[in-house]
Formats: C-alpha cells, sequence, structure tokens
C-alpha cells in the first residue's frame, strides 16, 4: 500500500497555486520513485559515547536499529500525509473545474436533444427491420434457365450497382423534404404573464389605437362617401361602381383599388407625402409620458385607461351577442326574416345564373350605400319605420337585457299576486287609483307620512328604492348634524334625504325642487382620483350648498334630478307667462 501511494502523481497547477505546504515535512510535488530518499540519523556526541561503550555494544546496536526504523516509518508516514493533501486538492479543483462547465454546457438540453436521437435512431433501426424482413418473406423468383441466366448476368450486376446509386441520390436531393414532414410531439409553451403596470398598461392602449387607427379612416371615409361629405367625391365614385357592376367588373375594380393603395404606401414608406382622405384628419396631441409619478396620478391613469377599455370591451361584446342571438333564434320573429331570406338566396342561386344574381347584388348595394342611407341618416324616423336591417339590429337584445327582461318577468308574478291579495282585503271605499299612493312608503313606514307630503307625492320609477348617500350640511357645526347617512329620494315636486338613524323626523330633509338655484357634480374630497361622487345642491335658505357625497349611481341621480328641476321650471315659467 505505501509503494501505491508513493506513485500518485500530482496532475493539477503549479505547487505556487496552491497553499504553503512547508509545515508538512518531506512533502515534495516531484515525482515519488520506489526508492525513497530517507535521511541519515543524525548521533549526538552521548550516543557515540554509548556505541563505544565496550560493556554492552549488541544492546547498543539494537536500540540504534529500532530507532532508525521508527524515524524511516515516521518519515514515510509524513510524505504519505503530504502526497494525501496535494490529492485532496486537485480532487477540489477538478470538482470546481466540473461544476463550471456544468454551468457553462446546459446539460439538460444536450441530453433531451441526445434522447431525440436516439429514438429517432430506434426508429430508423425498426424501419431498417420492417424493410428486411419484408424482402425476406418475399417468395423467390423463379430461376430462369441456365443459359439465359449466363446471358443476363452482366445485366444483373449493372442493375445491382445502379439501384444504390439511385437510393442515394434520392436520399441527398428530397431526404431532408422527407424529413419535413415527420411527426413529432408538440411542445406546450406557457408564456409568463406580465405584472400588472400603469405605464404598460397605457403603451398598450395606445398601440391599440395606433393599429386601429387604418381601419377606423377606412370607415370614415366610406362614411363619408355614403353621407355625400364631399359631393363630387360621392358622384364619381357612385358613377364608376354602378358602370363597374353593370359590365360585370366590380371584382377587378376592387383587385384594382387594393393595388393601388398598396402602392401609395409603398412611396410613403419611401418618403414621399401622399394623402389622400375625403375627411381631413385631424392630428391629436401626442402628450410625452411622465417618468416619475405620484401614486394619485398613476391611479387616475389606470382609471382612465380602465375606463376606455371597458367601453371598448362593452361595445364589442355587444356587437357579439347580438350576433349570436341573431343565430340562436333568441327572436324568433328576426331570425324568421333572415330564415327567409337565406332561402330566397338560396332557391335563386339555384334557378338564376351568377351573372344575373350578381348584377342584381351589386345594383341594389350600390343604391342602398349611396342613396337609400343617405336619405335614412337626413330622415330618422323615416328609417325608424322602413330601414329593416337597422330596425333589426337596434332590436336585437344583448345577454345583460335578456337577464333583466327575465328578471322583471319574475319579479312582476309576485307583485301582480301580491296586489290581487290587497285589492282583495282593501276597504271598500277606497280606489285603485289612490292603492299605490298608501301602499308605497320606505324602510320605516309610508312615504307621505314620513316626508309630510301628500299621498300624491311617491318617488319616481327610477327611484323607487333611492340612493344610499350621506348629507353634508355645512351650515351646522356639531359633528352629528354636519354628516348624516341616509337614502335620497326625488319626486316630481321635492327632493327628499331620509335619514337612516332612528329618531324623529326632523333629521330627515325635504327640498323643492323649485327652491333650487344651482344644481352641479361635486367631488368632495380632491386628493382623491376622479370626478367625484357628490352632488351639491344650492338653495336660498343655506349659504352654503348641501352636499350628497358617497353616492355610487352619482351620474343617473344627478341626470334624474335634473330633468325633473328642468321640467318643474320650465312649467313654473310657462305658468307665470300666462
Amino acid at each position: 500500500m505505501l509503494r501505491r501511494l508513493d506513485k500518485i502523481r500530482f496532475r493539477g497547477h503549479k505547487r505556487d497555486d496552491f497553499l504553503d505546504l512547508a509545515e508538512s515535512p518531506n512533502a515534495s510535488d516531484t515525482e515519488c520513485g520506489d526508492e525513497v530518499p530517507l535521511k541519515t540519523p543524525r548521533t549526538s556526541p552521548r550516543d557515540g559515547e554509548e556505541l563505544r561503550d565496550p560493556a554492552g555494544p549488541g544492546t547498543l546496536i539494537m536500540a540504534a536499529g529500532v530507532q532508525d526504523f521508527n524515524r524511516t516509518e515516521f518519515d514515510r508516514l509524513n510524505e504519505i500525509k503530504g502526497h494525501l493533501e496535494i490529492a485532496l486538492l486537485e480532487k477540489h479543483f477538478l470538482q470546481e473545474e466540473l461544476r463550471k462547465l456544468r454551468e457553462e454546457t446546459n446539460s439538460e438540453m444536450l441530453r433531451q436533444e441526445l434522447d431525440r436521437e436516439r429514438q429517432r435512431r430506434m426508429e430508423l433501426e425498426q424501419k431498417v427491420q420492417e424493410v428486411l424482413k419484408a424482402r425476406t418473406e418475399e417468395p423467390p423468383a423463379q430461376q430462369p434457365a441456365r443459359g439465359q441466366a449466363q446471358v443476363n448476368n452482366g445485366a444483373d450486376r449493372r442493375g445491382q450497382g445502379l439501384c444504390p446509386r439511385v437510393q442515394k441520390w434520392f436520399c441527398e436531393r428530397f431526404g431532408e423534404y422527407v424529413e419535413d414532414f415527420r411527426f413529432q410531439p408538440e411542445e406546450s409553451t406557457v408564456e409568463a404573464d406580465e405584472p400588472l403596470s400603469a405605464r404598460r398598461l397605457t403603451e398598450n392602449m395606445r398601440r391599440l389605437k395606433r393599429g386601429a387607427r387604418p381601419v377606423t379612416s377606412f370607415v370614415k371615409n366610406l362614411s363619408a362617401l355614403s353621407d355625400w361629405y364631399s359631393v363630387y367625391t360621392s358622384a364619381i365614385a357612385f358613377t364608376v361602381y354602378m358602370n363597374a357592376v353593370w359590365h360585370g367588373w366590380a371584382i377587378p375594380m376592387f383587385l384594382f383599388l387594393a393595388i393601388l393603395r398598396l402602392s401609395l404606401n409603398y412611396l410613403i414608406a419611401r418618403g414621399w407625402r401622399i394623402q389622400w382622405s375625403i375627411v381631413p384628419e385631424v392630428s391629436e396631441v401626442v402628450e410625452p409620458p411622465k417618468e416619475d409619478l405620484t401614486v394619485s396620478e398613476k391611479f387616475q391613469l389606470v382609471l382612465d385607461v380602465a375606463q376606455k377599455a371597458q367601453n371598448l370591451f362593452g361595445k364589442m361584446a355587444d356587437v357579439l351577442e347580438k350576433i349570436k342571438n341573431l343565430f340562436m333564434w333568441v327572436q324568433p320573429e328576426i331570425t324568421q326574416k333572415l330564415y327567409i331570406a337565406l332561402w330566397a338566396a338560396f332557391l335563386a342561386s339555384c334557378f338564376f345564373p351568377y351573372r344575373l344574381v350578381g348584377l342584381a347584388v351589386g345594383l341594389y348595394a350600390g343604391v342602398k350605400f349611396f342613396l337609400i342611407d343617405f336619405i335614412f341618416k337626413r330622415c330618422p324616423r323615416l328609417r325608424a319605420k322602413y330601414d329593416t336591417p337597422y330596425i333589426i339590429w337596434k332590436s336585437l337584445p344583448t345577454d345583460p337585457q335578456l337577464k333583466e327582461r327575465s328578471s322583471a318577468a319574475m319579479s312582476r308574478r309576485p307583485q301582480t299576486a301580491a296586489s290581487r291579495t290587497y285589492a282583495s282585503s282593501a276597504p271598500a271605499g277606497l280606489s285603485r287609483d289612490e292603492d299605490p299612493g298608501r301602499v308605497h312608503g320606505t324602510r320605516k313606514g309610508n312615504f307621505h307620512e314620513i316626508f309630510n307630503l301628500t299621498e300624491s307625492e311617491r318617488p319616481l320609477a327610477v327611484c323607487e328604492n333611492g340612493w344610499r348617500c350621506c348629507l353634508i350640511n355645512r351650515d351646522r357645526k356639531m359633528p352629528t348634524d354636519y354628516i348624516r347617512n341616509g337614502v335620497l329620494y326625488v319626486t316630481e315636486n321635492y327632493l327628499c334625504f331620509e335619514s337612516s338613524k332612528s329618531g324623529s323626523s326632523k333629521r330627515n330633509k325635504v327640498i323643492k325642487l323649485v327652491d333650487i338655484t344651482d344644481i352641479q357634480k361635486y367631488k368632495v374630497l380632491s386628493v382623491l382620483p376622479g370626478s367625484g361622487m357628490g352632488i351639491a345642491v344650492s338653495t336660498p335658505s343655506t349659504q352654503k350648498p348641501l352636499v350628497f357625497g358617497a353616492m355610487v349611481h352619482r351620474d343617473e341621480a344627478f341626470e334624474t334630478i335634473f330633468s325633473q328641476y328642468m321640467k318643474i321650471t320650465a312649467a313654473a315659467a310657462a305658468g307665470s307667462d300666462s
């Protein structure tokens, strides 16, 4: 074992790269042979005297031999220890190099490629075995006559030499194309979703707007042609189109227009300034994106983009849902018209020549686009009566409208049953006209009793359940009277606020619509983003306007109050004039 350890050679870096091994005695970085140079033991003067002692020469010699043997073994062990340390250091550096090589080369990818190549090799071997098996199973051909075999021997040799050449040539020329038709399993790649970012969201919306700009400009130009925005352009387009349809050149005309458009785009891409549009394009001012945005600005930016995306997705969903409901017989009377029109078109295509059918369709499309649509757009009442495609499209419901209709039908049944029950149990002197006013009430009781109004005053149909909000009265100094939570109602003549706190009716607020001097949308906290969720109402009896804040359906409430206010003021002005 000592000889094997002595034969260990250092195959690593130089000694300068390692630690100082001076502490390990007799450690050498040179090759170690079978013969290890041993150090001669040094003898002290005392030992010399002992050796010259005539009394016991044998004892002294044996002691010196044992001491020499112990020293040589100790030196050997130290040398082995040094070699072991060098071997450990070499192992450490080799492990580091192996780790670096593994990091540099993607072993997983190489392993996958190796597996694919192995699979391909196995498939090729299987095909070769199948071909060889098929050849061996073929029955041997009848041997020709001996003389004929000698005659055809040369031809067979030529054929055997020609077949591998043809096969090799075929593989070289068409082997790559054959490999393209090899079926391989699809690798499913999952794309990582990007985190939500206000800047990224805004940039995507701008990209969508820029990408849709050619389509929108094309639609605008078509609409301008139909509206006769430019009389000369529309007249020329109408004349050219009708002549092309009459002579059967409609398809070549559209293809020529497509080629012309591509040619113009090529010139524009080369730097030419060419701009042709019926409707003059308005250049929008693009604001440069800000680098440092505050939290409120980022929130407002996200809200604006989300609102635009919501409206865009809502319009797209309405179109898709209407098309789906048209084909799914949701409105049978509308789908029936489409069904009959398709049958008529099918029968016409079967019995009439295609040239005649194409001529009829092209002439109708031109007259409809250039003349009929122009008249219908100028006369809305005429369009609502006779424009069949427009009427069908407007009458098609969306899925939310269908849900509202079904829920209204379901809620109408219990109400009719309850009204019948009340009508049967009501006093004889109470008429049906007085019934709704007496029955209708708020959460605490009848409506007219809570606000001390006449029985004819009842909430409008839009706000039958009221709008939850908080009344902010800045004229009051007490915190309990400054803000009140409750529900807001609108009647024909009054604006009523019912406080949610239990107590007397003094906390409720009743405002005559005639007494209102100003009404406008209001933002309670300017720090928050958005246009606010409040309505400010000014009256002569209050120094500061009353604010109905924290209203979720603020826009609906404002439109209702403002329309009723304008109706009351118009009626009052007409009465004063008379």
